[in-house]
């Protein structure tokens, strides 16, 4: 094979229609634009949405609620979701690891909700939304034997500081 020799595939490539070019080419005179108005001038095309003048739909209609960008960078997790860390340690980079929270995430909040029959120490960005939620040195928290109770709860606490809510 040679650059030369290369040829396209059989029907993959059509003539160019040459419009205007009398009746009998079959696109003569009005070159298949049909008679007058916007569609049939040189040019003579409109943007998306627009209706001829009148209110566009999307300008109709109200706008209603937003898309937030911190949602990308927080994640939920469950007491029932954090048996599945391995370890005693529940860290950021834990919960990325064991497939719990999105890369992307830069903060965690622990939510109430089921049980966790071993203790955890929690460390990081990961905040606790919990009641009975010890405060330890360095910053560390643990969650020992924390149950739900059937409604979810959470400390004033964590509550009052918190970006999550």
């Amino acid at each position: 094979m040679r650059l030369n020799t290369i040829k396209p595939g059989p029907g993959s490539k059509r003539t160019h229609l040459r419009v205007g070019r009398g009746a009998s080419a079959g696109q003569g005179k009005t070159c298949g634009r049909g008679v007058k108005g916007q569609r049939a001038r040189k040019g003579g095309y409109h943007k998306v949405g627009f209706e001829g003048g009148q209110m566009p739909l999307q300008r109709r209609l109200p706008k209603i609620g937003f898309r937030s960008a911190m949602k990308a960078s927080r994640a939920e997790l469950t007491l029932t979701d954090l048996m599945r860390v391995s370890g005693g340690e529940v860290t950021l980079a834990g919960l990325i690891e064991a497939n719990l929270v999105a890369e992307g995430t830069k903060r965690v909040k622990i939510i109430l909700s089921g049980a966790v029959s071993k203790a955890y120490v929690v460390k990081d960005k990961v905040i606790t939304a919990t009641k009975g939620a010890k405060s330890g040195r360095n910053g560390r928290r643990t969650l020992r034997g924390l149950e739900s109770d059937g409604h979810q709860q959470s400390d004033r606490r964590f509550r009052r500081h918190d970006p999550l809510r």
